[in-house]
């Protein structure tokens, strides 16, 4: 019952968002027909930016956060060890942090090229990166620090999408000295922020099955079965629907 109820209101949730742009659009048509240069119709279009990150932020907070894996005897399934185990944390846990840490630099990129102009955001040298990827790694490694860390995440996807947002609505220019362009070689920069976003969602997903209880304390994993893949396909379908809205938006 619990599950029918979720795929219902994952369904109508997909749909509401593939009739939003359509919507939005509609409003931005009505805002054109209007004299004046504030309108009903424009504050409506303006706040509508926020409507799918916010989706994104509660929906990615519920359900991508805290994964909870089956788990039968170890002795009756194939299971990780070893240098096979250590170098898969190792990777994991340092790409998952380098992207955490990326991705908040390009937030603070984005403010001061944006609202504080003449002021020059040095990109963290080598040293003060390795120190940046080690604090958010001990973030990862504890239950509560990670739940705060993925808050901050998608706290740092909105903002970046309604700056994305407010530059779209009054058509202002982005050079590719921001330091966003350097991903993906898009021009679409809602795109982008959000392939960051899935590239961190399916990190952090491997890293909850990776470090799920005492997986790490035991240095023993579990290779993964066939319900652990429900989240990563649950996943995969949600960003695909936000990715075809904001190719529709666009």
């Amino acid at each position: 019952m619990i599950i029918k109820n979720n795929t219902t209101k994952l369904l109508v949730t997909l749909s509401f968002l593939l009739i939003l742009p359509f919507v939005q659009k509609q409003w931005l048509n009505l805002n054109s027909l209007d004299i004046n240069n504030i309108s009903f119709y424009s504050i409506l279009y303006y706040l509508s930016g926020a409507i799918c990150p916010s989706i994104v932020y509660i929906n990615s907070l519920k359900n991508y956060t805290f994964y909870n894996f089956k788990r039968d005897k170890i002795h009756n399934i194939k299971i990780i060890k070893g240098k096979r185990l250590l170098f898969l944390v190792a990777i994991n846990l340092i790409f998952l942090s380098y992207l955490i840490a990326d991705y908040i630099y390009i937030n603070y990129d984005l403010i001061f090229n944006l609202f504080l102009e003449g002021v020059n955001v040095p990109k963290p040298d080598i040293p003060q990166l390795s120190f940046f990827i080690f604090l958010i790694s001990i973030l990862l490694i504890f239950k509560k620090s990670r739940f705060l860390l993925k808050k901050i995440i998608l706290v740092n996807f909105i903002l970046i999408s309604f700056y994305l947002w407010h530059l779209q609505i009054n058509n202002i220019s982005v050079y590719d000295q921001f330091y966003i362009y350097r991903y993906f070689g898009l021009n679409d920069l809602n795109l982008i922020n959000l392939f960051i976003l899935i590239f961190i969602e399916i990190s952090f997903y491997t890293w909850s099955f990776l470090s799920y209880k005492t997986n790490l304390s035991d240095w023993i994993v579990p290779k993964p079965q066939k319900g652990d893949l429900i989240h990563f396909l649950n996943i995969f379908i949600f960003y695909f629907f936000i990715i075809i809205y904001y190719s529709i938006l666009t």
